[in-house]
């Protein structure tokens, strides 16, 4: 049996998730558009 998305999640989440845009300014500054726009899930 295959596993999950071939181990790409570790890559999605160190590129996207919340600690990696909290890391940086920009990051940050997403974070912070998709809230004010009122997002169920601001990050990965």
């Amino acid at each position: 049996m295959k596993r999950t998305l071939g181990g790409t999640n570790k890559k999605r989440v160190r590129v996207s998730g919340f600690r990696a845009r909290m890391a940086t300014a920009a990051g940050r500054k997403t974070l912070n558009r998709r809230r004010a726009k009122g997002r169920h899930k601001i990050a990965l």
